[in-house]
């Protein structure tokens, strides 16, 4: 499924900070978004992700095609790592569990509750759930953070491998995955001029 982004505006804390943002991802592509910090990645990506409202522009992707996975991991403490991926595959209606228990090393953990993993295991359940969303168009947020090396490239097998069954992944990432697929987008352009200025509408994003 191809996603096109035309024109996008977007605030953080009621004010515009990019504009102007346009890009067409296809499938088995990857994107990866650019720029300082605090430009607006995170604020761009909760805007496509539907979480928040765009100021202008047109996202050409209905909510039932993305999942979104940002800094917080999505778990539920008290459920075991079985039994979080058995619940997000009844909430998006597939399958999968034990593929994805597999593909991200998760099998010796499996019946450990989210409470008591360590910051870089709750992450691997976190992202695990990608795996059994069943959506072609995956949003990462800093998609490694708290990852060691070996769980990086476990990561990056991952996304080589929803690419290559036509998926695509926008994702923004200081970290080099060595995706040969990866287009770079850098935001810079796109910060919005006149930044300082309370938008129109007032919106106040509280995570920015």
């Amino acid at each position: 499924m191809e996603f096109s982004v035309s024109d996008l505006a977007v605030a953080r804390g009621g004010l515009c900070v990019l504009e102007g943002v346009s890009f067409t991802l296809a499938p088995g592509a990857a994107l990866i978004l650019r720029g300082p910090n605090g430009i607006g990645k995170t604020t761009l990506l909760r805007t496509l992700a539907g979480l928040q409202p765009a100021l202008a522009g047109r996202i050409g992707l209905p909510p039932e095609a993305m999942a979104y996975a940002a800094h917080a991991d999505g778990l539920k403490a008290t459920l075991t790592v079985t039994e979080n991926l058995r619940f997000w595959a009844a909430i998006y209606g597939t399958g999968g569990v034990e593929a994805a228990i597999t593909r991200m090393n998760l099998a010796a953990l499996r019946d450990r509750m989210a409470a008591n993993l360590s910051a870089g295991q709750k992450r691997r359940l976190g992202l695990a759930r990608l795996l059994v969303s069943g959506r072609p168009v995956w949003m990462l947020d800093e998609p490694t953070v708290s990852l060691d090396a070996a769980s990086v490239a476990l990561f990056a097998e991952v996304v080589r491998g929803h690419l290559a069954a036509g998926g695509s992944a926008l994702m923004a990432t200081h970290i080099d995955l060595g995706l040969a697929e990866a287009q770079v987008l850098d935001l810079t352009p796109f910060r919005a001029k006149g930044q300082g200025q309370a938008t129109a509408r007032g919106f106040d994003e509280a995570f920015a």
